[in-house]
């Protein structure tokens, strides 16, 4: 039996990641794995989108300024620092237990990799901050690398982790998947793909629900990106049974 973490979308939102990891006892005061990570009796599932603030409140408080300036290259250069600084913690703390800490590319996290799609918001805030060609300055290599190691699903058993849904399709960030409204509608349209894709369970992020953690039992999955409501959800998992999930809860911190 292991118990999984997994916490939704983080855009940028740091101290709600490293608090939701601290309420489950997966991090130590020195940001390391505690032992029950480091013995993989925890496993930690972090859905992807690690970069990219949601708006520009958020961003004005990375950056510790009342207001942020999307077209200001010193605010660009001090939104893409401050990432670096958590993505390089968060690095760390991966790479202390790689086989308990697991990190899904999310599609945020795939743009800053490739550089193919411009991402923004509804409110026309646009994500440059990581892009030289529009103002921002580039990924660091290692940390580059470190991202693209970043497996698209995570599957245990019969569970399915992934960043959008159980489609394979929402694995692949293309100009298909940008022109698909069903990524951020097929909980609600077709629930019933997890049963049909021949999972027992599924955990997405992706769209943010508010209100917390969609938690549909019945049609056998959760929508998670709610650490802005901040929640996470914990499951019991014995992947030796045909029917892995022995227990799924949301939890607030």
């Amino acid at each position: 039996m292991f118990k999984f973490i997994a916490v939704g979308d983080v855009h940028a939102d740091w101290a709600g990641l490293w608090a939701a990891l601290r309420a489950a006892s997966c991090v130590t005061p020195g940001g390391l794995p505690t032992p029950p990570v480091q013995a993989g009796v925890y496993q930690v599932v972090l859905l992807g989108d690690l970069v990219h603030p949601k708006n520009e409140r958020d961003y004005a408080r990375l950056i510790g300024t009342a207001r942020f300036d999307p077209g200001d290259p010193d605010h660009l250069a001090r939104a893409a620092r401050a990432q670096v600084t958590q993505l390089e913690r968060l690095r760390a703390y991966q790479l202390a237990a790689p086989h308990a800490v697991h990190v899904l590319l999310g599609n945020h996290d795939d743009a800053v990799l490739n550089l193919t799609h411009l991402l923004g918001t509804g409110s026309g805030l646009v994500h440059v901050e990581f892009d030289p060609d529009h103002g921002g300055v580039p990924l660091p290599g290692h940390l580059r690398a470190w991202m693209q190691t970043f497996p698209r699903e995570l599957r245990v058993g019969s569970v399915h982790f992934a960043h959008v849904s159980p489609l394979p399709a929402h694995t692949h960030y293309d100009d298909f998947f940008y022109a698909d409204a069903g990524a951020k509608r097929w909980f609600r349209d077709t629930p019933d793909y997890v049963r049909m894709a021949g999972l027992s369970f599924g955990v997405y992020g992706h769209t943010q629900l508010g209100g917390g953690i969609l938690l549909d039992e019945a049609s056998g999955f959760a929508m998670i990106d709610a650490l802005a409501d901040r929640e996470y959800l914990e499951l019991l998992l014995d992947p030796a049974r045909p029917q892995p999930l022995q227990g799924v809860r949301a939890l607030p911190f």
